[in-house]
């Protein structure tokens, strides 16, 4: 299959955790920085988000849709990353399902036949739901948008982290073109820290490297953040969240989620989603069959049942 560039699991699954873990300790205080992640689906009925609340609290099983975009100025960006995340906190699992980039797929409410993660730029968040919903056969509860450029903004928020780097290199230009990724524990900024985990091309284990990389990073953040007792810190954390994170999960939800859905930390299942390439009409696509399609349906469907 052809490498791609994307967020890993872990990644987005972690930022999502974090997320509810800071604005659990800091609603209270800076509810008003929080505000500005939130972001509802367009067209969405009262009816609807009453149902998505009502089962939270009542510790039904739900759905997530975690995005990873990379957006940059003058640019709508793409999704790099779609996962289809399930909690369901009786079975105590959390089960996540990745979809490659370039897998084909009907983009709903548009119609062209194209690859998936092309719905964003045609139709924002509400398309790439659609589109998901319609590829899956799965109705997604709550959405996670996660801006690629929020890692470098949590790091500087922090002052910076520090990683063991296994590998030595010259960066290529993902952060600045010469510079030296030392061997050991090395200090980096922000914008280090990006380029540090965009790297996939010079080393030799790809994009498993990579993900390790990316793992590294986050595992920082998280160490560093939790032993942060400053609230203007935690602050600065949260309004770089609040310019890069967008979900359509209310904060009284999302603590509920913190709560009551930890347990299904417990047990974790991770799928991609497989496929074959191929060259239509010219184009690279990542095609997935019927069978596969039928199958990721029933993973799913079995992991939202009570």
């Amino acid at each position: 299959m052809k490498k791609h560039k994307k967020i890993t699991i872990s990644i987005l699954s972690i930022i999502f955790i974090s997320i509810c873990s800071f604005v659990f300790y800091l609603y209270k205080t800076i509810d008003n920085t929080v505000d500005k992640v939130y972001e509802p689906i367009d067209g969405e009925t009262k009816t609807e988000s009453k149902l998505r609340s009502e089962n939270v609290k009542n510790k039904k099983p739900i759905s997530i849709l975690l995005m990873g975009v990379d957006e940059r100025k003058n640019d709508v960006g793409r999704t790099d990353a779609l996962i289809v995340m399930t909690l369901n906190p009786v079975k105590e699992k959390l089960q996540m399902i990745s979809i490659p980039r370039d897998t084909r797929a009907e983009i709903v409410g548009n119609g062209a036949i194209t690859r998936i993660n092309s719905a964003y730029a045609l139709g924002g968040v509400k398309m790439v739901l659609d589109t998901v919903e319609g590829f899956t056969g799965q109705k997604l509860d709550y959405y996670i948008k996660i801006n690629m450029e929020a890692l470098s903004g949590m790091v500087d928020a922090l002052g910076g982290i520090t990683v063991d780097n296994e590998i030595e290199w010259l960066d290529e230009g993902y952060y600045k073109k010469g510079y030296h990724y030392q061997l050991g524990n090395i200090d980096l900024d922000g914008e280090q820290a990006l380029g540090y985990v965009r790297m996939r091309k010079l080393d030799p284990r790809g994009d498993f490297g990579r993900n390790e990389r990316q793992r590294k990073v986050i595992a920082a953040i998280i160490d560093k953040g939790t032993s942060i007792s400053s609230v203007t810190k935690f602050k600065d954390i949260l309004e770089t969240l609040g310019e890069n994170v967008k979900t359509n999960i209310p904060l009284n939800e999302m603590v509920s989620i913190e709560r009551s859905y930890k347990n299904t930390r417990n047990s974790m299942e991770q799928y991609e989603v497989k496929g074959e390439d191929a060259y239509i009409d010219g184009k690279y696509f990542f095609v997935v069959n019927e069978a596969e399609r039928n199958h990721v349906k029933e993973m799913l469907a079995n992991n939202l049942l009570d």
